[in-house]
């Protein structure tokens, strides 16, 4: 039963050591690299023109509440 502490107790340290050293990695996106992700390409919605008008829909339904931090009182008039 020691052992298997003392083991356990190796094992949770390199874990921990592990998931520290995760942290402190640079990213591996290059700064040239970034035009690519931001490609319209990349974007989750199909309909971009859709997309942007129910951003707008959204925005003015819940600017009363702040929910995306957009102006406007709720009424849709941007």
């Amino acid at each position: 039963m020691k052992r298997f502490c003392s083991v356990l107790l190796v094992n949770l340290f390199i874990l921990s050591l592990l998931s520290m050293s995760g942290c402190s990695l640079k990213p591996w996106v290059k700064p040239y690299e970034r035009t690519n992700l931001a490609d319209p390409i990349m974007r989750f919605g199909r309909d971009p023109v859709a997309e942007t008008y129910m951003h707008h829909v959204y925005q003015a339904r819940e600017g009363a509440k702040g929910a995306e931090g957009g102006a406007g009182g709720g009424c849709g008039c941007n």
